[in-house]
């Protein structure tokens, strides 16, 4: 499990860190994982593809 978050960079940041404005997905480092999506539900989305909720045990 690599506990990814959502995280919006905007123009400013994104110049100053040569990347395209956008939702990212990120660590807890800061480091991206993926991006740049166009909302924020669509990088929740991929970030649910890369890291999904633990599977319930059945008893």
């Amino acid at each position: 499990m690599q506990n990814l978050s959502p995280r919006h960079v905007k123009t400013e940041e994104s110049l100053r860190l040569g990347v395209v404005s956008g939702w990212y997905s990120t660590k807890v480092s800061g480091t991206f994982v993926s991006g740049p999506h166009d909302s924020e539900a669509a990088c929740l989305s991929r970030i649910a593809e890369i890291d999904p909720p633990p599977a319930k045990k059945k008893r």
